[in-house]
């Protein structure tokens, strides 16, 4: 008899990121109970017997958080939730304390994520924020010679934070002749070697030496406001933050301090806190200030690579054989 197994989460979410050629893979091995178990469902106040029988549960953003109590009484045989999507700190631990096994699609949203901050500093390093043409100007873009722009060629780029989606933005800079430093407590110098990096210790020395800078931190107690005053007052003249990561990070304040300071400064923020930003924030007004709508991460079809690779994880426990992306409750204290 195949084991049962649940979709946790809305009907269109699900359909999002597994697609029906997915869903029939799963099934290959798998009886799916009918629906979807969203928050309202599960606590409805209603016994769910059907639920007693089912030890693998696959689910996406808007994913219901449950205590372990409730885990306990809904789902008492339940080994291992598949989560198509990044970072887990808002339901993991719960799960963890019941000692059901977590995979999460991180890997697979760490792809568009690295392209989107390569793609940015690439541009960065030519001066397209600074010179790129804005509704209303009355005449043709140029380049500050008094302030130029370095260009991809033997020009410093910082990563903030060499975990897998600061490690996956180097490896797509390596082609391009960039001197890449990071910062990373957690980084060994081997490691920064093997990445062709130089490891450095002190984050405003990071922010000093380079062109581009480019948050990648862990979301956790540690790293909020770490970015701070000591790090945008030294920034270049014309240096560029490009944040994809996480706005906690960030002391905005200073950042805007430090935007005013020297206009050719450019702030380059998919990721805000608050996000979207307070309404009245500088940071809707400011020149130098690009916002996008936390899109860097996965959008449309890329949803979907993120169920193809928790189908490949539930294949891989299930035979037996190595899973890449369980995310165990150490690793919460590092990761996004």
């Amino acid at each position: 008899m195949k084991p049962k197994a649940i979709f946790m989460g809305a009907e269109k979410a699900i359909a999002n990121a597994y697609s029906a050629e997915t869903k029939r893979k799963l099934a290959e091995t798998l009886t799916f109970l009918p629906g979807f178990y969203t928050g309202d469902l599960l606590r409805d106040g209603a016994p769910h017997p059907e639920l007693a029988e089912v030890e693998y549960a696959f689910s996406t953003w808007g994913i219901t958080a449950l205590t372990a109590q409730e885990l306990a009484s809904l789902l008492p045989r339940l080994k291992a939730l598949f989560y198509a999507a990044g970072t887990v700190q808002a339901f993991a631990r719960p799960f963890m304390q019941r000692g059901v096994k977590i995979f999460s699609a991180w890997g697979a949203n760490a792809v568009p994520v690295a392209e989107v901050t390569a793609a940015e500093i690439i541009l960065a390093n030519k001066g397209i924020f600074q010179t790129m043409h804005k509704g209303g100007a009355p005449a043709w873009p140029e380049h500050d010679r008094a302030k130029p722009h370095p260009g991809n060629f033997n020009t410093n780029v910082g990563i903030i934070g060499a975990g897998m989606i600061g490690t996956m933005v180097i490896e797509r800079l390596q082609g391009c002749r960039l001197n890449v430093l990071v910062f990373d407590p957690f980084l060994s110098e081997e490691r920064a070697r093997a990445l062709g990096a130089e490891k450095v210790a002190d984050l405003p020395e990071l922010f000093a030496r380079c062109h581009v800078i480019s948050n990648h931190l862990a979301n956790n107690p540690q790293t909020v406001n770490m970015i701070d005053k000591s790090c945008f007052s030294r920034m270049e003249e014309n240096a560029v933050f490009i944040n994809t990561g996480r706005g906690q990070q960030v002391v905005e304040a200073d950042m805007i301090a430090a935007l005013k300071e020297k206009p050719g400064r450019v702030a380059v923020l998919d990721v805000t806190w608050p996000e979207p930003p307070a309404p009245g924030s500088e940071l809707y007004t400011l020149d130098n200030v690009i916002l996008t709508p936390h899109a860097a991460g996965s959008i449309e079809n890329e949803i979907a690579r993120m169920g193809e690779y928790m189908l490949a994880e539930f294949t891989a426990l299930y035979t037996g054989r190595p899973t890449r992306f369980e995310v165990t409750e150490p690793m919460l204290a590092t990761m996004a």
